[in-house]
């Protein structure tokens, strides 16, 4: 079958998983939030295992124009939902209606649900209830500007759950929120890496990943394996041809932090992502870091007032950074932060800032190119 599906990500990274799927090969289209391409099963099941910045692939059922609550329950009923869910499935149904007519959320989900179950039960020719003691598809109606779309999640838990972090920080980022980025830097496997606020260690995990080319999904489970028009195989070819695609460069990386503690636990999750051996995690203040070598990165994710209830430690790291990043003039920096002053307090005024959302927390990625890029 071939299938219109979407990504889903972060707000300000649309670009970022734009870009890794026409790496992938697919055409694509954006809009906030979201980036549309088309494929079969085995996309599907390729897209979740490989993306490294989306949250999660849906399958686009149908999208149409919903002003009445009858327009909506007869675009819904007209979906063929038999091709999809067998007579047992689950199916809940997620709501969501932005600067729409029909903004009352709970009704768009009972009048969706409603439609669903009297598609079915004419097809199944059932009288009573569906029994819905079967496999989850979880369904969605969103409608935004009065448009609906009706999607099918085939992820399960959000794409950012790599299975790999058993131990976080006060703050951590997720998964996907790091990788992406590491994709929006200049860093080649083949340069050093610096995280010098590294946690958990989940920046520099995620870039010794993407290094040493390991999908994100290869070892965890997804909603599409339960879905009865789905080859249940898929998931396990998929599997063996990530396990075939990891390489090993050799990887100059430093994952740095304050407190022991963090260490301790940032090389319990780079041992479970597989990745301990490529990445140095030692005990450093940002004051302390020291470098002979050139054309580095440096991604660095502080501590900023906001998070840590503590506007004076999060200027103190950020003007340490200033000076002890200034004099490093090959090397690019890109360093997160959700303080408007940061750039006063390090000192120097950042080559391009880019807005990015952290959960709900509006923060910038202050970059700051090497004097010779590799752009």
């Amino acid at each position: 079958m071939q299938f219109k599906l979407m990504a889903t990500m972060a707000a300000g990274l649309e670009a970022v998983t734009a870009k890794e799927l026409q790496q992938m090969g697919y055409k694509t289209q954006t809009e906030n939030g979201r980036v549309y391409f088309e494929g079969d099963e085995t996309d599907i099941v390729r897209t979740n295992v490989w993306l490294r910045s989306a949250d999660r692939i849906k399958i686009i059922l149908k999208q149409f124009k919903a002003l009445t609550f009858d327009g909506l329950f007869e675009g819904v009923k007209s979906i063929p939902w038999a091709d999809y869910l067998p007579l047992d499935a689950a199916f809940p149904v997620a709501g969501r209606a932005v600067r729409s007519k029909l903004h009352s959320e709970p009704d768009v989900q009972a009048i969706t649900k409603k439609a669903v179950v009297e598609s079915m039960a004419t097809t199944y020719h059932r009288h009573s209830r569906l029994p819905e003691t079967g496999n989850k598809y979880q369904l969605e109606v969103s409608i935004l500007k009065d448009i609906a779309t009706i999607t099918i999640d085939t992820t399960g838990s959000s794409l950012f759950k790599r299975g790999y972090r058993v131990a976080k920080g006060p703050a951590p980022l997720k998964e996907n929120f790091a990788a992406a980025l590491v994709l929006l830097t200049n860093w080649h496997a083949d340069m050093p890496f610096y995280d010098p606020t590294t946690g958990s260690g989940t920046i520099a995990i995620e870039a010794a990943m993407i290094a040493r080319n390991m999908a994100p999904g290869r070892t965890r489970d997804f909603a599409f394996s339960g879905f009865s028009f789905m080859d249940s195989q898929l998931l396990d070819q998929e599997r063996e041809r990530a396990m075939a695609a990891i390489t090993n460069p050799t990887l100059t990386m430093v994952g740095g932090d304050i407190n022991q503690e963090m260490i301790d636990i940032a090389r319990v999750n780079a041992q479970n992502a597989g990745v301990l051996h490529d990445i140095q995690f030692k005990q450093v203040a940002v004051k302390d870091f020291r470098t002979d070598l050139e054309d580095g990165v440096i991604i660095a994710n502080p501590p900023y007032g906001k998070r840590l209830q503590d506007a004076d430690a999060a200027q103190k790291i950020a003007e340490e950074m200033g000076a002890v990043y200034g004099p490093l003039t090959s090397w690019s920096k890109y360093i997160l932060s959700g303080d408007a002053n940061f750039e006063r307090y390090y000192g120097h005024k950042a080559t391009k800032r880019r807005k990015l959302y952290n959960g709900a927390m509006r923060v910038d990625l202050y970059q700051y190119w090497g004097r010779r890029p590799r752009h």
